[in-house]
């Protein structure tokens, strides 16, 4: 009995481990906490501890007209264009999952090609693209370099997601459906893709998020019209207030909603999956 409770006590480095760890979530969420907990301040109250009582004051200035009457403009640019670079995240990078299942001349230089913007600063890149478009004599916009600028960022994410994904297929199943008859169509649309779609779901989940918080790579290539995480700069640099706390509050709900949303899909696929096979 001496023994086996020697041997179940824990060493001391697990407690260090623990300890470095409660620390690092501490530095990783601490300031996310704190502007929660800031955007509920009192009337009377100002950007920094202590709390002048606690209202919903701060809230309901964002929906206000005047100073932020562009917050729910740019809202809706910000949800459009992560809807579009999700869709084409989710497309591109599920063909190149499928396709580079062969190897094929060119594939790692292509490859490389793909994900080499991560190597590169988020505003040169944004840079670069601003001045193609000028070059070309394209005007900037929403849908057209602030989309190319936000799919240098999250097409590479994709990419490594989706190879993860597709390396752990078994490509029996595909033979198996192929030697009763089903077409190249139907193979995938009704084995791979489904086997396919928790991965799926995350790379979408994934690029939503990405291109809805993305400022780098789109303050030098969306034009006129910003989206969200420009319009909150720009009321940074103006003005501050509880204010600028409560948009970052319900910002962050939006994508938790997400978050939370997708897992919720993934784990019901799951569930469903687990009882077609008993």
């Amino acid at each position: 009995m001496a023994s086996d409770r020697v041997s179940e006590k824990r060493p001391w480095t697990f407690y260090v481990l623990a300890t470095l760890f409660g620390f690092y979530l501490l530095f990783l969420y601490g300031p996310m906490f704190v502007i929660y907990v800031l955007s509920f301040q009192g009337p009377d109250g100002g950007v920094t501890f202590p709390m002048v009582g606690t209202s919903l004051e701060w809230f309901r200035e964002v929906f206000e007209k005047g100073q932020m009457a562009n917050l729910p403009v740019s809202f809706g640019r910000s949800i459009a264009l992560a809807v579009v670079v999700c869709s084409l995240t989710v497309v591109f990078s599920v063909a190149a999952g499928l396709g580079f299942r062969r190897r094929f001349p060119g594939s790692g230089v292509l490859f490389y090609l793909a994900v080499a913007s991560l190597v590169m600063p988020s505003l040169l890149v944004g840079f670069g693209i601003g001045l193609g478009f000028q070059f070309l004599g394209i005007p900037t916009s929403l849908f057209t370099s602030a989309l190319g600028a936000q799919l240098t960022w999250t097409l590479p994410f994709g990419l490594f997601a989706m190879f993860a994904v597709v390396n752990r297929f078994n490509r029996a199943w595909e033979e198996a459906a192929t030697d009763l008859g089903a077409s190249a169509w139907q193979r995938l649309r009704y084995v791979t893709l489904p086997i396919l779609a928790p991965g799926i779901f995350g790379v979408a989940m994934g690029a939503f998020t990405l291109s809805y918080d993305e400022y780098a790579r789109t303050t030098l290539t969306i034009g006129p019209k910003n989206t969200l995480p420009l319009e909150i700069y720009a009321l940074i640099s103006s003005d501050t207030t509880p204010t600028l706390f409560a948009i970052g509050t319900l910002t962050t709900v939006v994508s938790f909603l997400v978050i939370f949303g997708t897992l919720l899909v993934v784990s019901r696929m799951q569930r469903r999956r687990g009882l077609v096979k008993v």
